[in-house]
């Protein structure tokens, strides 16, 4: 197949070649100036698609003064292709007929015979048909042009109406979690200050500064998570600071169970790896609150022949889970991500009842 590229040159080749063969049909070598017109009428269609005009010029001497034409009707087509001067075209076919119907070198043109007539007739149906050719294969090309124009219109309608419904959805979502769950989390955060100050044991004192702290850092990814949502095809935006290998400790300490943190990981990772290990930490925590209630936990993270290891394992829990709700999507997105960055994550029961989360990070492969 023919690159694209290629299509032009080609065809300027093929129509030089075919006026030479034409000239050297038509035209004897032993007439220089018949010859001379000839080939310079050719090797002119080599300018054709840059000087469509001067090309047409050039041929017509060889048209006046010998039977070689092929060039001056390529020379014509290439015009009519390009130009949208229909008079420029009427002149242009005229002078081809009249040059053709010329007799060089008495110049004599004489059209009261029958058969000049008919000739006439047939030397301008001749001009005509590269003319109506070159006009029909303009038209195509606009039309072309047109649907193509009409089709990235219709695309972009398309991907216009696409973000006015996903700003129309995010909006609706912006205003539920608003008005139910900032709305939860505020009662939550009220209820837990009420208690901490009326409260004298020391141990629901703590908690319930704990769960007030936490309600309020909720409250304030939440409000950054709705003003993200309420944007709607802005600037791209982060949903909340994003957490790395230095918040870890923080974590645990706010997970409101008991946890060992055992890691010799660097803050050197990838910024992705981070994230991942995290966010595997935090969803393994609030299984354990969630689902082993009384138990405690040991998060461990090696980093061991490339490859970056880290394991949450929690005992048997003491007391009866909380029937709390959970959509069952937090081992999936876990498993996703690491997927992206070419890792694994399990998860299994342990034999003394315990549960276990194992990720495994290829440093080499995350970016």
């Amino acid at each position: 197949m023919i690159p694209r590229r290629l299509h032009a040159p080609l065809l300027d080749a093929t129509l030089v070649g075919a006026s030479l063969i034409d000239v050297w049909v038509k035209v004897h070598i032993d007439e220089p100036l018949r010859l001379s017109c000839a080939l310079v009428a050719a090797l002119s269609l080599l300018i054709r698609r840059r000087r469509p005009l001067l090309t047409f010029l050039l041929t017509l001497p060889a048209v006046l003064v010998s039977d070689a034409v092929f060039a001056a009707l390529a020379a014509l087509y290439t015009l009519a292709s390009f130009t949208r001067h229909r008079t420029l075209l009427a002149v242009c076919a005229t002078t081809f007929t009249i040059c053709d119907m010329t007799s060089w070198p008495s110049l004599h043109l004489n059209v009261a015979a029958t058969s000049t007539i008919v000739t006439l007739g047939y030397t301008a149906a001749t001009a005509a048909a590269p003319v109506f050719l070159g006009q029909l294969v303009q038209t195509r090309r606009d039309l072309s042009q047109r649907l193509a124009e009409i089709s990235e219109a219709r695309d972009h309608k398309r991907l216009l109406t696409a973000q006015a419904v996903l700003a129309r959805e995010r909006a609706q979502l912006a205003r539920e979690m608003h008005d139910v769950v900032s709305h939860q989390v505020s009662l939550i955060a009220v209820r837990a200050g009420a208690l901490q100050v009326g409260t004298r044991d020391a141990e629901a004192k703590e908690a319930a500064a704990t769960i007030r702290r936490l309600s309020v850092q909720t409250l304030d990814e939440l409000r950054h998570m709705v003003s993200v949502l309420r944007a709607s095809g802005g600037r791209p935006t982060e949903l909340t600071p994003q957490p790395s290998l230095a918040d870890l400790e923080r974590l645990v300490d706010n997970s409101g169970i008991q946890v060992e943190l055992q890691t010799d990981v660097s803050d050197g990772l990838p910024p992705t790896v981070q994230r991942a290990i995290y966010r595997t930490v935090q969803e393994a925590l609030t299984n354990v609150r969630k689902h082993a209630p009384g138990t405690s936990a040991t998060v461990r993270i090696r980093h061991e022949g490339g490859a970056i290891r880290a394991t949450v394992t929690n005992t048997a829990p003491t007391r009866p889970p909380l029937p709390l709700p959970s959509a069952h999507h937090g081992l999936v997105g876990l498993g996703q991500r690491a997927a992206l960055l070419g890792g694994t994550v399990t998860s299994g029961p342990t034999a003394d009842g315990g549960y276990e989360l194992h990720l495994e990070l290829p440093v080499e492969g995350a970016s």
